[in-house]
C-alpha cells in the first residue's frame, strides 16, 4: 500500500473524497446497481488541514484498501463532499455494504465533466497526468504506474477543493441503492 500525505491549509468544513477505481459500469441499472461492478483502488481526501491518499499497488491489496476506508470514513468530519457524489456513494454501497451518503455535490449537473468545469473557472491542472481523464487512471493502476496514479488523485482532490471554494455546492442528486 502506498501512502501519500501533506499537510496544507483549506478554508471549509468537511472532507472532500475522491476515489479511482478498476471495473466497468453495468448500464442495464439507474440505480446504485450501475457501479456493482466497480472497486476502489486509490482512496484520497482533503479536508482543512491536509490532503492524504492511499493506493492499493496490486489486486491483492484491494480487501486492504477497503478495511482502511471502512475505518476511516466514520472518523472523517462532514459534510463529505464529491464531484460526483452518486458515483462515490454508489461504489462504496457495494464495496463495503452500507450506504455512505455524501451531503454536498460539487459538479453543477449530474454529467458535467471535471475538466470543463475546471477550464471554465480557471482552475489549474495541478500536474494531472490524465488531464481529467479517469479512465486513463484506471489503465496506468493496471500498468503498475502507481506514481501517476497518486498524482491523478491529487490533482483532482485540489481541483475539486477550488470548485468548492469559487462554486460552492448543490445537494446530491437522489440515489436509490439496491444490493446486487
Amino acid at each position: 500500500m502506498i501512502t501519500h500525505s501533506e499537510e496544507m491549509e483549506s478554508d471549509f468544513r468537511g472532507v472532500i473524497i475522491d476515489i479511482e477505481t478498476v471495473g466497468d459500469f453495468d448500464n442495464h441499472y439507474g440505480d446504485s446497481r450501475r457501479c456493482r461492478n466497480i472497486r476502489p483502488v486509490v482512496f484520497g481526501f482533503i479536508d482543512s488541514g491536509s490532503l492524504q491518499i492511499y493506493c492499493a499497488e496490486h489486486p491483492d491489496e484491494i480487501e486492504r484498501l477497503i478495511r482502511i476506508i471502512s475505518e476511516t470514513l466514520p472518523e472523517l468530519e462532514r459534510p463529505l463532499y464529491a464531484f460526483n457524489a452518486n458515483f462515490e456513494m454508489s461504489v462504496l454501497f457495494h464495496t463495503l455494504g452500507k450506504e455512505i451518503r455524501f451531503e454536498r455535490e460539487l459538479n453543477i449537473e449530474r454529467y458535467e465533466g471535471k475538466g470543463v468545469c475546471r477550464l471554465g473557472l480557471g482552475i489549474p491542472n495541478y500536474d494531472d497526468p490524465f488531464k481529467d481523464n479517469g479512465y486513463e487512471c484506471m489503465k496506468a493502476w493496471w500498468a503498475g504506474e502507481f506514481d501517476n496514479v497518486i498524482a491523478h488523485n491529487r490533482s483532482c482532490l485540489l481541483k475539486e477543493r477550488d470548485i468548492l471554494l469559487k462554486r460552492g455546492y448543490r445537494e446530491p442528486d437522489k440515489l436509490r441503492f439496491v444490493k446486487g
